[in-house]
């Protein structure tokens, strides 16, 4: 559909919903409408729509959201009322406004909300000001969901954040209800089985003196950054094996697993792997060509597992311990423990920027069976 008005604003709407939806596992989700836009001189805009929030979750909140995306890939206007958060169980309008330009591409505009709950959005209206400084009320489609979710699916808006990339997300139910601020119906999504993220803070671990309670604390920031990066992977992409010198990402996610391993026997118990442990965590630790061998045909959550595992007993492991024990020194390597476990620390930093690398440089899997195919 496109629509050209007075002002010389050209738009068109974008809908992909046809296209196939990647399912994900995430803390968050968003449904989104995709105008094409352009105009020749800076112009004000608005995004205004109904919301309500039923939750008990203090870390539970939805908004709305828009995004200016730039010709030239820059970033643009975004807002999606992170420091303002729908908290009532009132409906209540609330208001994203921001600015397009000559270097405007399109403009994203949705609902989003986050963790626990149920999460309630209604009369999403567009208006962006004409020559005059007037605003303009611009087409939303099904902008009171008066038709009505179907499998899933929100008719007429996408899910995600781009048209590009629909994503639907298994944690949150997405129906119809007939609680509304317009008409006879809103959308509901409805998140469970959430565990929140860790505060950004550093320390104030029940149970852990100061010191150890900062290390568990960056411990469990960098873990969850891997797992967040790698949860959603398909075992295609988790056992792609970039060259032969590479690794692939599930071995790097078991890597991290022995060596934390390692570390655990080396400072609670002043020893080395004995044999039996050397012949479970080895392959991982080193990494070489039989690492490259094992890890391979299991889908991520394998590899999650594992590293779970291992790090609960880290955690409890460190509880028992003091500071005083921290600054204690392996004579071995003459290394503190409190330096060993920075060391286990820095180390799921570095593995996790090597899995970045990797990541971002896979080919889709049709493309690589295409190419087999070509070979034959």
């Amino acid at each position: 559909m496109k629509k050209i008005i007075s002002f010389c604003l050209i738009l068109s709407f974008t809908l992909t919903q046809a296209q196939t939806q990647k399912v994900v596992s995430s803390d968050w989700i968003s449904f989104n409408q995709t105008i094409d836009i352009q105009t020749a001189v800076k112009k004000k805009f608005k995004v205004i729509a109904f919301v309500k929030a039923e939750t008990t979750d203090p870390k539970s909140w939805a908004g709305v959201w828009a995004r200016v995306d730039t010709k030239n890939d820059e970033e643009g206007f975004f807002d999606n009322m992170q420091d303002r958060p729908v908290k009532s169980k009132e409906w209540n309008s609330y208001t994203v406004e921001g600015t397009i330009d000559a270097n405007s591409k399109s403009l994203t505009f949705g609902g989003l909300c986050i963790n626990n709950g149920k999460f309630y959005f209604d009369k999403f209206e567009l208006l962006i000001e004409n020559d005059k400084g007037v605003f303009e009320p611009l087409t939303v489609l099904n902008s009171s969901f008066e038709t009505p979710a179907k499998n899933g699916d929100i008719p007429k808006w996408n899910f995600g954040t781009s048209k590009d990339a629909v994503v639907k997300v298994k944690e949150y139910k997405v129906t119809s209800d007939k609680s509304s601020a317009d008409g006879k119906s809103s959308i509901l999504l409805e998140g469970t089985g959430i565990k929140p993220r860790p505060e950004a803070r550093i320390g104030n671990v029940e149970g852990a003196s100061p010191k150890i309670a900062d290390m568990i604390s960056m411990l469990e920031d960098l873990k969850a950054r891997v797992e967040r990066t790698v949860k959603n992977m398909t075992p295609y992409e988790i056992d792609y094996l970039h060259d032969a010198e590479a690794n692939r990402i599930g071995a790097l996610v078991m890597h991290l697993a022995a060596a934390e391993k390692y570390y655990q026997v080396f400072t609670f118990e002043n020893r080395d792997f004995n044999e039996e442990e050397k012949k479970i965590w080895n392959n991982a630790l080193n990494l070489d060509q039989a690492g490259r061998d094992e890890f391979k045909g299991h889908n991520i959550q394998y590899y999650l597992d594992i590293y779970n595992e291992v790090r609960a007993k880290t955690i409890e492991e460190l509880k028992k311990r003091d500071d005083k024990w921290f600054a204690e020194v392996q004579l071995k390597y003459d290394m503190t423990n409190q330096y060993c476990w920075f060391h286990v620390m820095e180390h799921q930093s570095s593995h996790l920027g090597q899995i970045l690398f990797l990541k971002k440089r896979i080919p889709p899997e049709q493309k690589k069976t295409l190419e087999k195919e070509l070979k034959k």
